[in-house]
This record gives structure tokens, sequence and C-alpha cells, in this order.
């Protein structure tokens, strides 16, 4: 009997994740388990069903698609992650890669390419689609390495980066306690601690910090 792989679709545009279902249906051996609109729900997925692969989307609500990946990996990583994205700028690479994602590809990718990524990553291989794989390469050349290595959120606790990112969305401080399952209390120290990492004396100041850090990602258009 042919080993079926336990997907879960993480896309928060219900239109992009039918599409993406319709698609992966139509390959033999797959078989989609679970649906997410967010982070979190992609991680509560992976930690309470059997899955073998997650399609990634990077812009997300609540907690974004790198921050998802690092959870997964951290406790599960052996559930393979191909990140599908609109951004082929090296630092979203890098950072893709360094979150654990096993693969990387543009979401205006041909269907064959989509399989290839598919198959490659569950034989263990690391797929980067080939134009984004380019600039990856002649960044490296041109002496540009990671850019993420000097960033000033890598001083950042796991925790204070989900409090970071959820913050920089607009959610309250009682917002984020129901969503982490965590006292208020918890929630402004951790926000107290990053806010003095970060240098920045208010919720303003940290969401015009994180757009500029490329924290908060700017949704894609979808054609009418």
């Amino acid at each position: 009997m042919e080993e079926l792989y336990h997907v879960v679709l993480a896309e928060d545009h219900v239109l992009l994740r039918e599409g993406l279902k319709s698609l992966l249906l139509t390959f033999e051996g797959f078989e989609v388990v679970g649906e997410a609109s967010d982070g979190y729900q992609a991680v509560e997925l992976c930690e309470t069903l059997k899955v073998d692969l997650v399609l990634m989307d990077l812009s997300m609500p609540k907690l974004d698609g790198l921050k998802a990946t690092k959870i997964i990996k951290r406790t599960l990583p052996e559930i393979k992650i191909l990140v599908i994205t609109q951004y082929d700028a090296n630092d979203y690479v890098h950072s893709a890669l360094s979150a654990g994602a096993d693969g990387y590809i543009l979401k205006d990718a041909t269907s064959e390419e989509f399989l290839l990524a598919v198959t490659s990553i569950m034989d263990g291989k690391t797929y980067i689609s080939p134009g984004v794989a380019s600039n990856v390469i002649r960044g490296y050349l041109n002496g540009s390495g990671n850019a993420e290595a000097g960033s000033p959120l890598a001083d950042l606790t796991p925790r204070e980066e989900e409090i970071f990112q959820l913050v920089a969305e607009g959610y309250t401080s009682r917002e984020i306690a129901e969503m982490l399952v965590v006292s208020i209390k918890t929630v402004e120290k951790h926000r107290s601690n990053l806010m003095q990492k970060l240098c920045v004396h208010s919720a303003a100041e940290l969401r015009e910090f994180a757009a500029q850090q490329g924290v908060i990602f700017k949704k894609p258009e979808l054609s009418a």
C-alpha cells in the first residue's frame, strides 16, 4: 500500500487555501487533514493531529508563518514545512530556512513545480524555487549574507516574539492573555521586557518598529 502523507494547509485567504487543497488532491499519496487561517491554528493542528507536511503561508494574523514554523519545528521536527508565499526577497528566504522550513516556493509557481517541491521535501531534500535560489546565491556572492543575524529582534525570547507580533497587530494585553492562555500580568511583564530590549516606549512606537522590521506583513491583493 502506498504511503499516505497527511497535510495541513496554513493560509488565511479561503480562496487560496481552497485552490491549494484542490491542487494537492490531484496528486497521489496526499491527504488534507486540517486547515488553518492563522499561525496558532496551524500549531494546534500539528500538536493534535498526525501531520507529515504543512503548507505554510508567511503572512497570517495572530502568529505569522515564520513564528509558527519555529514553534512546530522546535516541538515536532519530523514535520516537513513548505513555505508558499509571494515574498522573494533574500531576507524572507533566510528567515524561513533559519526557522526550520524545508522548502520555499512562490505563489506563482506552476503545478509541476509545486509537485516537485512537495515530493522533494518529503524525500528529505530542501527545495527552493529556482528564481529565489538564484537571488539568494547572488546575495551571498555580493557579501550580504544573512541579514537576520544583526536584527534587534534576535535578543527576544520565543514568548516575547509572540507577544511582540500580537501587540504590533493591535491586540490588547487581555486579548493576548486569552490567546496564549496566560495571565494579563504575565503578558504585561513580557511586553515591558521586549519594549525595553527594543528601546520603544509605547504600543504605537512598537507597531512602527514592527513595520520597519517587516514583522507586520502586507497582505497580497487578491484579483477580482
